[in-house]
């Protein structure tokens, strides 16, 4: 939550703590799912080698289960995309994918999160690689076909993930199509506020306001321009 409202400091020192009472309670999964935590601030900082480095401490540390090592995984692929490596974003997406197929949900309590709501994790993060390799196109269709599985009231996932289609679909030019996600997406995000949310919504203000004479782009970057400047309403 507190990462969520833009206070990574915060988010920090709750993730800490949470290690630290999990070790208290004989809990040592806590502190390697931690590692992964702080992997997604470093990759919203665009820190490719604290991220991929972050994540393969996480599938290192000794006694891990495997959806944990999984979730990893899927960071690390994320951090190899944001440094343009393709091959290693998907030998890293493949261990991913094989490690989360051995997760047994009812072994015990699940460590990250559960679900997509109804789409799959592993094709959503394959996804957001492929946009930042480069691979727009084929990101948008893969968001296309798996955001399709996710109902309309899981408004968090939408705004997650559908602000990542829109940036795919703006990077692979189809501006009309970018626009009318982008609005999709700011509906979401209202009832959603969140601060990693908006970093992607900044970087697709940054792509659409190369075309702000388009009729399209005109209609929707107030409000994505207002968005930015604090809370989402």
């Amino acid at each position: 939550m507190a990462q969520e409202a833009g206070d990574d400091r915060a988010a920090m020192w709750w993730t800490r703590n949470a290690v630290e009472m999990g070790a208290a309670a004989g809990d040592t999964e806590l502190a390697t799912y931690s590692l992964i935590r702080q992997a997604l601030i470093t990759l919203y900082r665009d820190d490719a080698v604290g991220t991929i480095d972050l994540a393969q401490q996480a599938q290192a540390a000794p006694g891990t289960s495997a959806r944990v090592q999984g979730l990893a995984a899927l960071r690390e692929a994320q951090g190899h995309a944001l440094a343009c490596d393709y091959d290693n974003c998907q030998r890293a997406l493949d261990r991913a994918a094989a490690l989360l197929d051995k997760h047994d949900t009812a072994s015990g309590m699940t460590i990250g999160s559960a679900s997509v709501s109804g789409a799959d994790l592993n094709s959503l993060v394959a996804a957001w690689c492929m946009h930042d390799l480069g691979r727009s196109r084929e990101a948008a269709d893969v968001f296309d076909r798996q955001l399709s599985l996710v109902p309309g009231n899981a408004h968090r996932t939408h705004a997650r993930f559908g602000a990542r289609r829109a940036l795919a679909y703006a990077a692979a030019g189809d501006i009309d199509h970018a626009s009318a996600l982008a609005t999709k997406v700011l509906d979401a995000a209202e009832l959603v506020d969140s601060a990693t949310v908006r970093q992607d919504l900044k970087r697709l203000a940054r792509l659409l306001g190369r075309e702000r004479e388009h009729p399209a782009v005109r209609d929707v970057y107030p409000r994505l321009n207002a968005a930015l400047r604090g809370p989402i309403h």
